[in-house]
């Protein structure tokens, strides 16, 4: 049995994903390991791309857009390691970064999951972790995110002051997440009514819930691009977005769900089937 299996969701991201897949075969991770592609029906090659260029990597066909939390469970549940990887199909990995990953993880018995500091190729910090979201909460996120991006020095420097520490946190980012199998099986793996939006916020507080630990590490480092799937229906990827939204606020704040959709019909932005 593998120490680790690395569970990756692509959607017709056929060149990250290439990318994705060089970094983790040209410079393996020196843990026992095994790479799972969950492919969502993608139209740009995907498939045959992986069956080619790397044999050694597990393929399923999931046969339909199932969303992220659905495929991912499919993932975790064909594979019987200790350790699961949760890996953006838009991410790269710099050389060593999972094994340090691991290395950071196994001592800390009373951490069930720990992120890595996400950045894009120009080194762009992600803020990739965070509080438990709410409303107030999710405003100060969205302040600091906007803020970053646009340079504003105040909450730009406070988002690369906060991610300079080893710290206990809320949630870390699905883009890169690694887990205890024993505590993702314990919490129901991740919840499959959330297609776009929130699945790795609540995975975390289900894990949370069972007093466990998640843990933020600025000690390894982690390329994002970010954002790649829903930049090729970007209109699919915004409704889903919403339905996943008001489907995370009716689970975890059912007395502010009402207020999200008419904030949301209010913008035009509320979908059609909500």
């Amino acid at each position: 049995m593998t120490e680790l299996a690395i569970v990756i969701v692509s959607y017709n991201t056929r060149p990250e994903l290439e990318a994705c897949l060089a970094s983790l075969v040209d410079d393996a991770p020196a843990i026992s390991h095994e790479i799972v592609v969950v492919d969502n029906a993608s139209s740009d090659g995907s498939p045959a791309a992986v069956r080619t260029r790397w044999p050694q990597v597990t393929l399923i066909d999931a046969g339909d857009n199932l969303g992220f939390a659905r495929a991912t469970n499919l993932g975790i549940r064909a594979t019987t390691s200790r350790l699961v990887l949760l890996l953006n199909s838009d991410t790269v990995s710099p050389p060593k970064a999972i094994d340090r990953l691991v290395e950071v993880l196994l001592p800390r018995g009373d951490v069930a999951v720990v992120g890595p500091r996400l950045a894009d190729a120009n080194g762009r910090l992600e803020v990739s972790f965070g509080p438990m979201i709410s409303p107030v909460a999710e405003l100060w996120q969205k302040c600091l995110v906007r803020g970053h991006a646009r340079g504003t020095p105040v909450l730009a420097g406070l988002v690369d002051r906060r991610a300079r520490s080893e710290r206990l946190v809320d949630w870390v980012s699905g883009a890169c997440l690694l887990v205890r199998r024993a505590d993702a099986v314990a919490a129901g793996l991740l919840d499959e009514r959330f297609f776009l939006y929130g699945e790795d916020v609540d995975f975390c507080a289900a894990i949370r819930r069972l007093g466990r630990h998640v843990l933020f590490t600025p000690v390894v480092k982690m390329v994002h691009h970010g954002g790649r799937s829903g930049a090729h229906a970007p209109a699919t990827a915004s409704a889903a977005y919403r339905r996943s939204h008001l489907a995370f606020y009716q689970k975890h704040h059912p007395a502010w769900h009402p207020v999200l959709r008419t904030y949301l019909r209010l913008r035009g932005k509320l979908p059609a089937d909500a």
